[in-house]
């Protein structure tokens, strides 16, 4: 078995080549190592793991070799950029998923293409007047990220109908861990308070996010790939305002924390987050660690 993993040397990219190197499974993983990406997250070369450092719209088919399942974690993610300037969002999360359904639809061993995808894309559950977002909810994206995301779940669900392409499109609620880039929202807090700079806080702080450990996040991706189809949601329950986890950052770390108001962000959505039904009926052992966000924070800045 063979996998290509583009994005792979991302935060959650990374967690899942290595949870599949772990597994002994083949990877070649994709990665144009923008100012994101780490490669000293991932294994060195050897047997059964490659790397290719490239550009997703500009991969092929010879590039790639031969495969079972394509894995796109690849993509533009931060919100705040793609307010800023939407264009390499379009590039890379649209033109780049696009080239590599084409490839992928014409490869006779695809076992599975997996489409890594994200809860934005269902848009706010407040205006919306939701308490959470099931699988068949509509797509109301907020932002140039959320609605270049979107537009890539739609390429692949179309790939699906118009060739018949077997998927997996995964929407998961916000991830942590180790090895996040300093640039999201928990290790910005860490920094801010470890530096006694005021930590960034849009609006009133009570913007509600869904937040789930980034290797039960990959162990069900990797479950999913073998075993389902069509689109799943992953998430945990464990929600928290963003306010309260500044808070608790700075109370696990022994310290008061130095707000600096900011305006709110264009399009700021008020909470996330969403339905798994789907997902504990299909795996029946749908169990998470205990590495709850509050364990994590303790164990992480305690």
């Amino acid at each position: 078995m063979r996998i290509v993993v583009t994005g792979g040397c991302g935060f959650i990219g990374s967690s899942f080549v290595n949870l599949c190197v772990k597994e002994g499974i083949e990877v070649l993983v994709v990665d144009k190592l923008t100012y994101a990406a780490n490669k000293d997250l991932i294994p060195n070369s050897s047997d059964g793991f490659q790397l290719l450092v490239k550009d997703i719209c500009d991969v092929t088919a010879n590039d790639l070799g031969k495969y079972d399942y394509i894995v796109n974690f690849a993509a533009e993610s931060h919100v705040d950029n793609s307010i800023e300037n939407g264009l390499p969002f379009v590039k890379t999360n649209v033109e780049g998923t696009f080239n590599l359904l084409e490839l992928a639809r014409k490869n006779p061993k695809l076992k599975k293409f997996v489409q890594i995808s994200t809860d934005e894309v269902y848009g706010d559950m407040v205006s919306r007047g939701l308490t959470s977002a099931i699988e068949e909810t509509s797509l109301q994206p907020s932002s140039y990220y959320s609605a270049t995301k979107a537009a890539a779940d739609n390429l692949v669900q179309s790939a699906g109908r118009t060739y018949g392409l077997p998927y997996l499109i995964t929407r998961t609620c916000n991830n942590y861990g180790d090895n996040q880039h300093h640039e999201k929202f928990i290790p910005t807090i860490a920094k801010s308070i470890k530096e006694n700079t005021p930590v960034p806080l849009y609006g009133d702080g009570g913007q509600l996010r869904e937040w789930i450990w980034v290797e039960d996040n990959v162990q069900l991706i990797l479950e999913l790939m073998f075993k389902g189809g069509g689109i799943y949601n992953i998430g945990s329950g464990d929600e928290w305002s963003n306010r309260s986890i500044i808070n608790q950052v700075g109370l696990v770390m022994g310290t008061s924390v130095k707000y600096e108001y900011v305006e709110d962000r264009k399009g700021h959505d008020r909470r996330y987050t969403v339905n798994t039904t789907k997902l504990e009926l299909f795996l029946k052992n749908y169990n998470l660690t205990s590495n709850t966000l509050q364990n994590y924070i303790t164990e992480r800045f305690g």
